[in-house]
């Protein structure tokens, strides 16, 4: 065999091995469920990623620098698990990318493995966009089976601008994407706590049938929809105006506490590892 023949032969090997060894690793993940963030390689966060967080996201501001390093890392590895798709534009800017991102890890900060990884696509429109199947103009939903989340960038950022309003998109559909995901059958299957899930739904009922008799004073109407739209709509409230809620509500507050194991009062979120 001369050195050609050779070298292609060994170059075939390898591939097969490479392939092989993906298979492997694909398959250890779905029998055994651990978390995406072990097998993806942890790097420092971009520094345009960076910039966008100190410029425009309160809640990493507000962190203390030890506990901010970690934030930079997960919201770095939440991008590197995404595929960020533009819509009616041409290209995902690095900015948008780092605070869609840090908005989920603001919300599952106290929650170390929790990267949303069925939502491996997140679709972005400048504006707000038709739905076909509902036949109206939607700002953001959360799609289970074909695990997408869609923003549209113009409310995205409103929410963002105007911080003690209790709207804010990007709260609202990553809390609709975490509670699918506590629920879908993976390597971050039923981390939110069982038995204070079974006590914020009796909470949840009772608020729900408040909003629903007129009662609009602290969540909107939309809270009342059903279960999953006053979720959604606690975790806005929760971040913006948590010192109202904690007063007006707080056995409510006191388990979303516990649940999501920070309290944007005090914001002294241990530091975990990614």
């Amino acid at each position: 065999m001369n050195a050609i023949a050779f070298f292609l032969l060994a170059l075939v090997v390898l591939m097969i091995l490479i392939n092989i060894s993906s298979i492997a690793l694909d398959l250890f993940r779905y029998f055994f469920g651990e978390p995406a963030a072990k097998y993806v390689l942890i790097k420092p966060i971009k520094p345009e990623y960076k910039k966008a967080l100190e410029e425009y996201f309160p809640y990493y501001n507000g962190l203390h620098p030890t506990h901010k390093k970690v934030f930079e890392k997960r919201v770095q590895l939440f991008i590197d698990l995404k595929k960020f798709i533009p819509r009616d534009f041409d290209v995902v800017l690095d900015e948008v990318k780092a605070i869609v991102a840090a908005s989920a890890i603001q919300l599952t900060f106290g929650l170390p493995q929790v990267y949303l990884r069925h939502f491996s696509k997140i679709l972005i429109h400048t504006d707000d966009y038709y739905n076909r199947i509902f036949r109206r103009y939607h700002e953001g939903e959360v799609n289970m089976y074909g695990g997408i989340i869609v923003l549209s960038w113009k409310s995205f950022a409103r929410g963002y601008m105007n911080g003690e309003d209790g709207k804010n998109l990007g709260l609202h559909e990553m809390a609709h994407a975490l509670r699918l995901e506590n629920e879908i059958n993976n390597g971050e299957f039923g981390f939110l706590n069982r038995k204070l899930l079974r006590m914020w739904r009796k909470e949840a009922e009772k608020t729900m049938e408040i909003i629903n008799n007129g009662d609009t004073s602290f969540f909107r109407k939309y809270g009342g929809v059903n279960r999953e739209e006053f979720f959604a709509v606690a975790i806005e409230n929760f971040f913006e105006k948590p010192e109202e809620y904690k007063e007006k509500y707080p056995e409510q507050y006191s388990i979303l506490t516990q649940l999501l194991k920070q309290d944007p009062i005090l914001l002294k979120h241990s530091p975990r590892k990614v």
